[in-house]
């Protein structure tokens, strides 16, 4: 279960919460910033590189319902969330030289292309990064499914997720000191020990599919680019 040295087509995961900084909500311009220059890092390499970014920064689907918002309703809103993180994130790319596209599941003709997987593919071979926005297009499936689903669908090798910590723990490493780190893991493990990496549905799907995942720290500069080199940060969770 080592890992790849070579990836030629990688799928990135962003959190809308990674988007925020200290902030507690909405975009911060820096911190936008700073991910477009990760991102470009690794395309300066030649790997193709799709994006999808979650809403949790602006709008949290789960936790309106909680509230008393339908669910479908709630989900709906949180998609809209995306949509505009990935039109930020495009804007923060382009100034960086990087042609964009972004895609969306819902269709929003003057903001975005409509999701069509042979032009997403197109987009990639021609080494243009492709954003993938609005999620699913579809109510109770998260950002994390989206992101194994265009994975998939698109051919990609790996799903690079980038969270705030450096990689899956069995306790939450912020609140508990004593938590370990996994350096390697199961599809099958993640859902039998339930740990918090993305849902079940994400990880069932990747597990059916044997795409690997790697979870590490998008904070850190520079770790985008040591993850596609094949160098052992984060964790990798993987097909045994």
């Amino acid at each position: 279960m080592g890992r790849n040295t070579g990836y030629k087509r990688v799928l990135l995961k962003v959190s809308g919460e990674a988007l925020m900084g200290e902030k507690g909500y909405g975009i911060d311009p820096v911190v936008i910033d700073s991910i477009a220059e990760e991102i470009k890092e690794a395309y300066e390499l030649g790997v193709e590189l799709a994006v999808v970014i979650g809403g949790g920064n602006i709008f949290r689907g789960l936790a309106a319902t909680a509230i008393g918002m339908e669910r479908a309703s709630a989900d709906y809103m949180g998609m809209l969330a995306t949509v505009l993180n990935s039109l930020a994130m495009q804007d923060a790319l382009e100034k960086k030289g990087i042609v964009t596209r972004v895609q969306s599941a819902i269709e929003m003709r003057a903001l975005a292309e409509p999701y069509i997987r042979r032009r997403a593919m197109r987009h990639l071979e021609k080494k243009r990064v492709v954003i993938f926005a609005a999620g699913t297009g579809n109510p109770y499936f998260s950002t994390d499914t989206a992101a194994a689903l265009r994975a998939m669908e698109v051919g990609a090798e790996v799903i690079l997720k980038g969270t705030k910590v450096d990689g899956v723990y069995d306790a939450d490493p912020v609140t508990n000191k004593a938590a370990i780190r996994f350096d390697v893991l199961t599809h099958m493990e993640v859902l039998q020990k339930g740990l918090k990496v993305m849902d079940a549905t994400a990880i069932s799907l990747c597990k059916d599919n044997n795409l690997s995942i790697i979870v590490f720290n998008l904070r850190t500069k520079g770790n985008v680019t040591r993850v596609i080199k094949g160098e052992e940060i984060g964790t990798l969770i993987t097909t045994p």
